[in-house]
């Protein structure tokens, strides 16, 4: 009888039990520990909303508190100010050159900003800050997840939808907070503004050299970044090889940079937008 009863209950497959949907934090755990299993699991449900814009939102948060945190440290802020007058006296002196504006006009427009520096963090300039960080991350957000969404249905033949590109992209960004986290504390370690985990923001290369843009882009943090990217629009776009979008995303990663890069060369005030 209990025989009857033990071979009348149904059984779960291993099949069966992965159609339930995994929630936000076990896709958070699975992201760190087995992305391509976790970005599978995802890819059998229609994308989330809360996939991608919890993390932006979150990387948001966290960039805008760090800025704050490291501003709050005298020598930190210093050589933040060192980093972005030198920045900017050399855009000012070429400028000068061209003759677009006069020396006199420089020195008055440099003198406005160390004040403006010198005043430290007040309510206007985290108002300003978090304006800034919020309009620009989502604005790369979308193109970049529309461009990589271009190349893997065009160039690969993929089946996703700009849903599923944006959560490939998205949920990838834990990995930028931890990597910011990681950059404050080295920032208070060391006594030095740091821009990124690359081997030039360690080193101070100059990243307006090619030399100091191929160290700035030997990064870790990056590289893993762009690595679970990958994984994240070859499981989402249904692709039985990883390896072609790992191509796809750091070739572009790459092929974009450089072309900022060489476009900074030619229009210094793009400088501002690629670090350099």
């Amino acid at each position: 009888m209990e025989e009857t009863k033990n071979q009348e209950a149904p059984k779960m497959s291993s099949v069966e039990a992965e159609e339930f949907e995994i929630n936000h934090t076990d896709k958070l755990v699975g992201l760190f520990s087995e992305p391509g299993n976790t970005f599978s699991k995802m890819s059998k449900f229609p994308p989330k909303t809360a996939d991608w814009i919890i993390p932006l939102v979150i990387i948001m948060v966290v960039a805008l508190l760090s800025n704050i945190v490291m501003m709050s440290n005298p020598t930190i802020k210093m050589s933040i100010m060192e980093k972005n007058m030198k920045q900017v006296e050399k855009q000012f002196s070429d400028m000068v050159a061209s003759g677009q504006i006069t020396q006199a006009q420089a020195d008055q427009q440099l003198d406005n900003m160390r004040e403006r520096f010198d005043q430290g963090v007040t309510p206007a300039t985290i108002a300003i800050s978090a304006i800034s960080i919020i309009v620009i991350t989502f604005i790369v957000f979308f193109v970049v997840s529309g461009v990589f969404l271009l190349f893997a249905k065009f160039a690969l033949k993929g089946t996703g939808t700009y849903k599923e590109a944006m959560v490939a992209y998205g949920l990838p960004h834990y990995i930028i907070v931890l990597q910011v986290i990681v950059m404050v504390i080295l920032a208070f370690i060391m006594n030095k503004y740091m821009t990124g985990t690359s081997i030039a923001a360690f080193t101070g290369a100059d990243t307006t050299t090619i030399g100091g843009f191929l160290l700035s882009k030997a990064d870790i943090f990056s590289i893993w970044f762009y690595a679970a990217v990958a994984i994240g629009y070859a499981k989402m776009f249904k692709s039985n090889s990883t390896g072609k979008y790992f191509v796809m995303i750091f070739g572009l990663w790459i092929g974009f940079s450089l072309l900022l890069f060489f476009l900074a060369k030619a229009l210094p005030f793009l400088r501002w937008f690629t670090g350099a």
